[in-house]
């Protein structure tokens, strides 16, 4: 890396003259003539150096045109400088030959004669030529095997103000040349055009993004570049006409070179975190009041060239401004993108301080301009600026994900024990709630049961049949308790087998058949050991009506589905009775069976005929609401 950085600062040092090699002669001589007019004059096809009015006086090049010692008041004054170089040493060159000159400044028109007859002119006006640096190149020779001209004729017109200059010049072997002019057009224009692409493609970028973050610091950030490409429009576009007029081309690059820093020092402000508003304000002020003095009216365009030097002075001024206070306070911050954009700045004001004493040749007409390359500095700068943001944000993302991932992970542990807590809790609660059921229905079944059975068999009122009748009784209710503790798993098929198996013994024993005439059903997912011993409960109170209260010979017991219900049907051959009726006794039984029903959500139907009894329980498929 080191080696390439010496090997461009010797190129930039040098210059030209490092490439000059084989039959190349560098010309730093020639003879001048000036003429003075009212206008720019025509072009002739064909000139004759002699036929010139006026004296040839010998000068050295570059050379500064003077301007004219006196003018005619309310007349613009053009010079027309004449330079005539004699070519002896090409005499006698085989091959083809190229005239080179590095660069000419003119706020006018420059030509090209080689043996009197015209084989160049500028096509830009004369406002773009003074602002364009192009160098110029072109063939010598009228055909490839003829001889080089003998004499060399340069036209230069020019406006008094500012100044015109030209630079020497080079005439020579072709190859050696156009080598030499491609290397120096690679540094001087197509590198700083390649990175003020990129730069601008930055700031595109951070204009979308803008777009959607609306952070401000994106939005300088666009500002900087595109102002900067503005700024640098000379530098980037050939000697073919603007697509805009040359008042407002003057207009553009002024004014983007004050935007541009009151831009960088929005921006330092917003890196090094000390705000300044009342100077920031003054600063703003002054810029809208640079804009709508300089705007572009067609009868201001000379007046904006005589201003201009003013105007670059005003401009100086006020870069100083933002370069001392965003040095100061970028350097006392921790911020080191401030302190990188800070120097970026001082780097670009150096630049443009080197290049405007270029511009009143106070410096080497030929050296390189310096502006060009500022913006690869910023774009430099602004690059490490976004990785470091980028970088910074993934690593934020990082802790940020590794505190999430600690606080999940603690969550997690809190998560994990007061689950086992909440476990221990249901597990108590259901162990609770389980034995206060069991002991709910043992106290009002079996309990009851056997309290009815004590007082008849003290007041010795039954038989000993009838005592084992009731204790049979007792002893199937504390069985269908037991049994409602089993697993069903929803299957009320299997709830049903199992009071088929705890009261088909008993119905045999009385005489009566029982029919099984199930179908498959639906499951109830809300089917627990608490709503299982109600549907059991229901059942047995119905197998006992029937025992009971029937001289009935066979039971049927069906199941179906419909409409979101199950049903259960128990139908006996006994002779029926008057529903109402029972009710309005106070039948304790069937009172009994409705408020079980009613608690799992559940409806009964009861039908009686002299063909018997019918009982439907109907049972909803989904869980029925608290």
């Amino acid at each position: 890396m080191s080696r390439w950085l010496w090997l461009c600062a010797w190129l930039l040092a040098c210059g030209p003259a490092a490439w000059a090699a084989g039959a190349v002669v560098h010309y730093t001589g020639a003879e001048m003539l000036r003429e003075e007019g009212a206008a720019f004059k025509p072009l002739a096809a064909v000139v004759d150096d002699t036929a010139l009015r006026g004296g040839w006086t010998p000068v050295t090049l570059p050379r500064v045109i003077e301007p004219p010692v006196a003018t005619v008041a309310g007349k613009r004054t053009v010079v027309t400088t004449w330079l005539r170089i004699r070519l002896d040493e090409l005499q006698g060159t085989k091959g083809p030959t190229h005239f080179y000159l590095l660069r000419w400044l003119a706020a006018g028109q420059i030509a090209v004669y080689a043996d009197g007859q015209l084989r160049y002119r500028s096509t830009g006006s004369p406002v773009w030529n003074l602002f364009n640096h192009p160098a110029l190149l072109l063939p010598l020779n009228l055909s490839a095997d003829g001889p080089p001209p003998r004499t060399l004729l340069i036209r230069l017109d020019s406006l008094p103000s500012p100044e015109a200059a030209i630079s020497s010049f080079y005439a020579g072997d072709s190859d050696s040349l156009v080598e030499m002019a491609a290397k120096r057009d690679w540094l001087a224009y197509q590198l700083p055009f390649m990175c003020s692409a990129a730069f601008l493609a930055v700031g595109l970028f951070s204009l979308a993004v803008w777009v959607v973050r609306r952070h401000p610091a994106n939005l300088y950030l666009f500002a900087i570049a595109v102002l900067s490409a503005t700024r640098r429009w000379h530098f980037q576009l050939g000697p073919e006409k603007l697509i805009v007029s040359d008042a407002w081309f003057i207009w553009l690059t002024l004014n983007a070179l004050m935007w541009q820093s009151l831009a960088t020092h929005f921006f330092m402000q917003l890196l090094h975190g000390r705000a300044m508003p009342r100077l920031s304000r003054v600063m703003l002020g002054t810029g809208a009041l640079f804009s709508i003095v300089t705007l572009p009216f067609a009868a201001v365009v000379p007046s904006l060239l005589a201003l201009r030097p003013y105007a670059h002075l005003l401009l100086i001024a006020m870069g100083t401004v933002v370069l001392v206070l965003g040095l100061w306070h970028s350097w006392r911050s921790r911020s080191l993108d401030a302190k990188m954009l800070s120097t970026a700045f001082l780097l670009n004001y150096v630049f443009g301080v080197y290049d405007w004493a270029r511009l009143k040749y106070v410096l080497d007409l030929e050296s390189y301009y310096l502006t060009p390359y500022a913006a690869m500095v910023l774009f430099a700068v602004f690059v490490v600026i976004m990785f470091r943001q980028y970088v910074g944000a993934l690593a934020g993302v990082e802790r940020l994900n590794s505190g999430l991932e600690a606080s999940l992970k603690n969550r997690d542990t809190e998560l994990a024990a007061s689950y086992q807590r909440l476990r221990e809790i249901e597990q108590r609660e259901t162990l609770s709630q389980e034995r206060q059921r069991l002991t709910q229905d043992m106290h009002d079944g079996l309990g009851s049961s056997l309290v009815t059975a004590l007082r008849v068999v003290e007041g010795g009122k039954l038989s000993e049949a009838d005592v084992a009748e009731v204790l049979k009784g007792c002893i199937d209710d504390l069985k269908l308790t037991i049994d409602s503790l089993e697993p069903v798993e929803a299957d009320l098929l299997l709830l049903l087998a199992t009071l088929r198996f705890r009261l088909g013994p008993r119905l045999a024993g009385a005489g009566i058949s029982l029919r099984w005439e199930i179908s498959d059903v639906p499951p109830l997912d809300w089917l627990d050991p608490r709503n299982a011993l109600h549907i059991l409960r229901i059942l047995q109170e119905a197998f006992t009506n029937t025992l009971k209260h029937t001289r009935a010979t066979q039971i049927r017991v069906m199941t179906g589905a419909e409409d979101g219900y199950v049903s259960v049907v128990i139908a006996d051959n006994g002779g029926g009775f008057d529903v109402d009726q029972a009710m309005a006794k106070g039948g304790k039984g069937l009172a009994n069976q409705q408020r079980r029903a009613q608690a799992i959500g559940a409806e009964i139907l009861l039908h009686a005929s002299d063909a018997g009894t019918t009982l439907t329980l109907k049972l909803p498929e989904k869980r029925p609401q608290a």
